[in-house]
């Protein structure tokens, strides 16, 4: 399989419910292409989504500050920040989607609560 194809594999497994399989596709996306940002994106939101929220919320930091144009990247990581009560920095992050994306229907339904 390549990696698209693997890549596109573990986020389906993610959409299951899959996260050990999940993480199995994307650790072999990203021992091929370290740089895979959809990959990154993904792990750091199964490591979220089996409790590690920690290693999460530092990945999906890592990732906003490298690809700070990735408005999906910043809109899970506004996510994550709110579920942990970082309501200010989520917030901050919402504002700033929006103000590069008006019309981002997920960060205009979270906004609200700012």
């Amino acid at each position: 399989m390549d990696i698209e194809g693997l890549y596109q594999r573990g986020f389906e497994l993610r959409c299951e419910g899959n996260y050990p399989e999940a993480k199995d596709c994307f650790t072999k996306v990203l021992a091929a292409q370290p740089g895979h940002v959809n990959a990154r994106h993904q792990m750091a939101l199964v490591l979220g989504f089996e409790g590690d929220f920690d290693t999460s919320l530092s990945s999906l930091e890592a990732l906003t500050q490298q690809n700070p144009e990735n408005l999906e990247v910043r809109y899970d990581f506004a996510m994550t920040q709110m579920m942990l009560g970082m309501y200010e920095e989520a917030c901050s992050n919402l504002k700033f989607i929006l103000a590069k994306a008006p019309t981002h229907s997920r960060a205009l339904q979270q906004v609200v609560y700012c």
